[in-house]
């Protein structure tokens, strides 16, 4: 574990590295195999005892995941770190490990499209139990709890407008009633919002967004203390999601300048939000740093900076909305986020479009509704671009 007077940036590049491996390398190289030799069989021996380093086989783990492991650990100021194949797999995992038959779990009304589906739909087959409450809340969570609650999950910002969930005053709820609270703290990252050292259980991140950072590589990682930590990497040993050697050392790559590409990402989206305010046939714009998000002052509280995905609602009809996303120049149309490249998202039309207009606007996903992921480019360039497009 890094020392408390190392900063971000620091453990970022060193935290988990394989320091002097037996090639020299500087960086942690890409142990690129299915299976592990013994060369004699002490080296099995060495397996059974659990000595650190000695693998077997790569859905067991393998050294750059570890290596991996071991720097988010350091990043997000967890005990452990667990990654697998996708931020979706991480999830249904962890659930999987900490919920039995009988169970109950809470979730809150805007968690991520999937994560609802799962807990909805599919947990539901093997007899557990799910409530939706509304996001932010606090006397509809603590009233949904019941004898057999087991979990709480949520996200915070969430998926897309940005909600801001009072750690304290959620974790206050849960406190001493021995039901795991989960935060997917994907749109804030430990830079920006720590929910460990609120009193959240575990904390779960898509990789795959701001952790890589350049939007060429899936992963998802869980982190907590040991003894939650621990069934669930048991589980993913059956259940199989895990992360491959290359993704595991393209995760340690963006993460080197995790800290730098944050720092950006926070300046641009706030620079980018404070010019939506203003923008013509804008009516509305979601941001956590902006005095007019209903949760501007929780964030202020809680968070360092306010990320680098900014809602808004245009003016117009669906076909206008086409119309604007078509004329832009440097942006990128793409429904993700977290990397280098400014991407923006039209969820009418590109995640909900199996929904009907109804069922969309009982969500909240107006015809009007846009989403842009600003990345690391120069703020005047951003703005530049959709101005030129509005």
């Amino acid at each position: 574990m890094a020392t408390r007077k190392e900063g971000m940036s620091t453990r970022s590049v060193h935290a988990g590295e394989i320091r002097f491996n037996e090639y020299g390398s500087l960086t942690t190289p890409i142990v690129q195999t299915s299976t592990f030799i013994f060369k004699n069989v002490d080296e099995i021996r060495k397996l059974a005892k659990g000595v650190e380093g000695r693998f077997e086989y790569v859905r067991y783990g393998h050294p750059t995941q570890v290596a991996a492991e071991k720097k988010l650990a350091s990043l997000e100021g967890a005990r452990e770190a667990v990654l697998f194949s996708s931020g979706m797999s991480a999830i249904t995992t962890s659930l999987f490990a900490l919920l039995k038959q009988g169970d109950h779990l809470i979730i809150t009304d805007d968690a991520y499209k999937r994560t609802l589906d799962f807990c909805v739909t599919q947990l539901v087959k093997f007899g557990i139990e799910c409530t939706v409450v509304k996001m932010c809340d606090y006397d509809a969570i603590r009233n949904a709890i019941k004898p057999n609650t087991r979990i709480f999950i949520s996200e915070s910002p969430t998926n897309p407008y940005l909600n801001i969930m009072d750690l304290e005053k959620l974790t206050a709820i849960f406190k001493g009633r021995g039901i795991v609270v989960i935060s997917d703290s994907t749109f804030s990252t430990p830079y920006n919002q720590r929910p460990l050292e609120y009193g959240v259980d575990l904390v779960m991140h898509s990789a795959t967004k701001y952790f890589g950072g350049h939007n060429d590589l899936l992963a998802g990682v869980v982190l907590g203390r040991k003894e939650l930590t621990d069934p669930i990497r048991e589980y993913l040993k059956i259940t199989g999601g895990v992360i491959d050697p290359l993704s595991s050392y393209l995760l340690i790559r963006g993460l080197k300048t995790f800290e730098l590409r944050i720092i950006r990402h926070n300046e641009n989206g706030q620079k980018i939000a404070e010019y939506l305010e203003k923008a013509p046939t804008v009516k509305r714009v979601y941001y956590p740093g902006l005095e007019s998000h209903p949760h501007y002052e929780v964030a202020k509280k809680q968070m360092k900076g306010f990320g680098g995905v900014v809602t808004f609602e245009m003016d117009r009809d669906i076909e206008g909305v086409l119309d604007f996303l078509s004329r832009l120049k440097m942006i990128n149309i793409g429904p993700s986020l977290g990397g280098v490249e400014s991407l923006i998202t039209h969820p009418a039309t590109i995640s909900y479009y199996k929904c009907t207009r109804e069922e969309r606007y009982k969500l909240g996903i107006t015809d009007g509704l846009v989403r842009l992921a600003v990345g690391i480019e120069n703020a005047e360039d951003i703005v530049e671009d959709i101005r030129q497009a509005l």
